[in-house]
């Protein structure tokens, strides 16, 4: 019989799992709706996520409405009845293009959740690393700066950093950020989600550096970082990308509750948290501009998570066996029933 390869095994067994596949291409979806934001601002909508037109009046089946009545009531969704100009309405008192903020506020709040997910799991596989390679006073040192850092609720810390940064900004030596910068909410959503990778890899390290292949490698010669990097990581990037993958959604919806309090992103930025907290005012007369960023935030972080989910099933199979022994929904492998 012809050898298969993990890798190809794990595609295998996603390829089987329609539910995580249909959630995954509606990710996808999601993500060419974003990038296409200059297209349908330039070509359709002509104009900017930005450019207010408070006072401009639009022509809709040869009828002239304004954008923003004398109320301050703005208008609602006009489908393609303008040609695509306020597809999907404007936004408050200001009279900005729904659609177009809707859109290149997705492509905002992506940016944030993939950076600082990929930045904090960087940073969570070189201190696992660390401390469960060397043990010691390492371990020691690693493992309490992260307990420090869980002691605090996640939400709690991240509004505290934000509220601070976000009127001093960030100075560091080198790392000279002001307040309404992008990176200040990365740096934040990475920062205080670190420990919540760190751990668990720190544990699997702990486990793998007393298999065979370490022992085997260490009296070949092999060095602290060769071992680290050369044995230790390669054996954990199917629990990596797990991680990865679970934690897009997690650091999403965080960014959206810090943009949502207004101590994420700033303007002239605008991300789906901040396009819920401006229209939130409006939510009696206008509920779309809270539903749809919303619905799109709930769509997003859903389709994540749930080919996360298929996805670690493919990767380890095992670990849905794990999880439901231990949570005494099955019987553990080996037990008589």
């Amino acid at each position: 019989m012809e050898g298969r390869s993990p890798w190809y095994l794990a595609y295998r067994r996603l390829r089987r799992n329609r539910v995580a596949l249909a959630f995954g291409g509606l990710f996808v979806a999601i993500v060419v709706f974003c990038l296409a934001a200059p297209l349908w601002a330039n070509e359709v909508a002509e104009t900017t996520p930005n450019a207010t037109h408070t006072t401009e009046r639009v022509e809709v089946d040869g009828e002239a409405r304004e954008v923003v009545n004398r109320e301050g009531k703005p208008l609602g969704p006009l489908w393609f009845g303008a040609g695509g100009k306020f597809f999907l309405g404007a936004d408050g008192r200001l009279g900005r293009d729904e659609m177009v903020r809707l859109m290149y506020g997705g492509r905002i709040s992506l940016f944030v959740g993939i950076v600082s997910t990929l930045i904090a799991t960087l940073l969570a596989t070189v201190l696992g690393l660390i401390a469960g390679y060397y043990r010691g006073w390492a371990d020691t040192v690693i493992s309490r700066v992260m307990d420090v850092i869980w002691a605090f609720p996640v939400t709690l810390l991240a509004i505290a950093l934000g509220l601070s940064l976000a009127l001093g900004g960030l100075d560091l030596g080198p790392l000279q950020l002001s307040g309404n910068s992008l990176w200040v909410p990365i740096l934040i959503i990475a920062f205080v989600y670190t420990p919540y990778m760190a751990r668990p890899i720190r544990g699997e390290v702990l486990s793998l550096r007393e298999k065979e292949f370490v022992e085997a490698a260490v009296s070949q010669g092999a060095g602290p970082l060769r071992v680290m990097f050369g044995e230790l990581l390669p054996n954990m990037v199917s629990t990596l990308i797990v991680f990865f993958t679970l934690g897009v959604g997690q650091n999403m919806l965080l960014e959206s509750t810090l943009s949502f309090l207004g101590v994420g992103v700033q303007p002239p930025n605008t991300s789906w948290g901040s396009m819920i907290g401006d229209g939130f005012e409006l939510i009696s007369t206008a509920p779309l501009l809270t539903v749809i960023p919303g619905t799109m935030i709930l769509l997003t972080v859903l389709a994540i998570n749930v080919f996360g989910d298929g996805l670690r099933d493919a990767l380890d199979p095992k670990s849905k066996v794990r999880l439901e022994a231990h949570a005494g929904i099955a019987e553990p492998e080996g037990t008589a029933v």
